[in-house]
């Protein structure tokens, strides 16, 4: 987080006092200084970290992941093809490539799972408890994950960054719309300890995960729901704290979701499919960002205070639907 919060800072000064290049340039900089502090200091600080494989694939294991691997390589570049030779090879169809595939591997992975013979039936239960989570987990990261896309974009066209403007000719610097992204760095650095702290002393009255995740998504919701009352007033360019204040609404809920999510996802796995259940997590964000590419469209088709409405109630319905299958 402390790199989420340098990085924009750094590149987008660059960006706007002399140009993209710079900005790139100071990027691969900053990877090939951590490639070299990689490369000197990981025999000494790392060792055998990660060579060990508890559980390494048998060669027949090995034999089928690399024929179905193998086979579903194939299948996407037959897809290529086809795009290709249909002259409809846009980002806009591989977007819609990948969303799909955000939506069909969590639905097979979970059926892969409940329909093993390998998990017992406490473990089912555990798995099918896990599915509205998910699905929470998919909505949060919908909401969370257009900081970079949609919030970026809010910021750079419909926020205002003079500081003249501002403080009325008190500050003359102009702000780069870049640094919009370290306000969610900035928050988790912040509220991260208040919050485990938080969690510690409440002990007893600590709130079951289920909450904790219902809590995390409607706040996050609300993030865009506030967005209505400046966009309702008609002006042009709105004041930035409102921008602040929705990043700190979606980081207060991100708090909430993020590290008690890799928690629970390891409690209620099947100890056959931990490995697997992980996965699930990460993919969540993946459906989220693969949904996102489909919402951004419909970003640009309306209006952004309609686009405001129904993504922060939609995500608040969830959470308030979480809280109501939580028994």
């Amino acid at each position: 987080n402390l790199g989420s919060l340098t990085a924009p800072l750094l590149t987008g000064y660059l960006q706007t006092r002399i140009s993209f290049h710079a900005g790139f340039l100071a990027a691969a900089i900053g990877m090939f200084c951590g490639l070299v502090v990689y490369a000197i200091k990981r025999k000494k600080n790392l060792g055998l970290a990660g060579r060990n494989v508890p559980n390494p694939l048998t060669k027949p294991e090995l034999k089928k992941f690399g024929l179905i691997s193998g086979g579903i390589i194939l299948l996407f570049l037959i897809y290529l093809l086809i795009l290709q030779l249909n002259n409809a090879l846009t980002l806009e169809n591989f977007s819609f490539l990948i969303t799909i595939l955000g939506i069909v591997l969590p639905i097979y992975i979970f059926i892969n799972m409940i329909a093993s013979k390998d998990v017992t039936k406490d473990e089912r239960s555990r798995v099918y408890s896990y599915i509205p989570l998910y699905i929470t987990s998919v909505a949060f990261w919908m909401i969370q994950e257009q900081g970079s896309t949609i919030l970026a974009t809010f910021a750079d066209k419909k926020t205002q960054l003079e500081m003249s403007v501002l403080t009325n000719g008190l500050i003359d610097f102009s702000i780069p719309s870049a640094w919009a992204q370290s306000l969610n760095p900035i928050f988790i650095v912040v509220l991260a300890p208040i919050f485990a702290t938080l969690w510690m002393k409440l002990g007893k009255h600590n709130p079951p995960t289920v909450y904790k995740f219902a809590i995390g998504v409607i706040v996050a919701g609300l993030s865009y729901l506030v967005m209505i009352i400046p966009l309702a007033t008609g002006v042009e360019l709105i004041n930035p704290l409102w921008l602040v204040l929705s990043f700190l609404l979606i980081t207060i809920g991100e708090l909430c979701i993020s590290p008690v999510g890799l928690s629970t996802t390891t409690k209620l796995a099947p100890v056959t499919f931990t490995a697997r259940m992980m996965s699930l997590w990460m993919l969540s964000n993946a459906t989220a960002q693969g949904l996102n590419a489909q919402l951004v469209v419909v970003y640009t088709k309306i209006h952004p205070s309609d686009y405001s409405i129904h993504s922060g109630s939609f995500t608040v319905v969830i959470g308030i639907l979480l809280l109501i299958l939580s028994p």
